[in-house]
């Protein structure tokens, strides 16, 4: 099993580190039990047509690094909790 590393490019800092992730669309997704503390949610909205209501997460300074399904639609269900990062902001990486 690959064990997944999401990691801050502005810091280098640790924020999730997982061998039981899930991807969707492109995007690895975290179970909440291995991401780092530090974030707090953010009030950005957005809602996924198949997904849910997301919450965005800041780490810090830098807002909107992740987001999470707290309560994602019954497709979704395996995602709950879980947390996907911007690649923008964030490197994942295999290890």
């Amino acid at each position: 099993m690959t064990t997944y590393v999401a990691t801050l490019k502005s810091s280098g800092t640790e924020l999730a580190r997982s061998d039981k992730t899930e991807s969707i669309e492109g995007n690895i997704y975290f179970p909440g039990n291995s991401v780092a503390s530090g974030f707090s949610d953010s009030p950005t909205p957005y809602t996924c047509p198949w997904k849910g209501k997301s919450q965005y997460h800041n780490f810090g300074d830098v807002n909107d690094v992740a987001w999470s399904y707290p309560d994602p639609k019954p497709a979704a269900k395996n995602i709950a909790g879980f947390f996907a990062f911007d690649k923008g902001k964030v490197e994942i990486s295999s290890v």
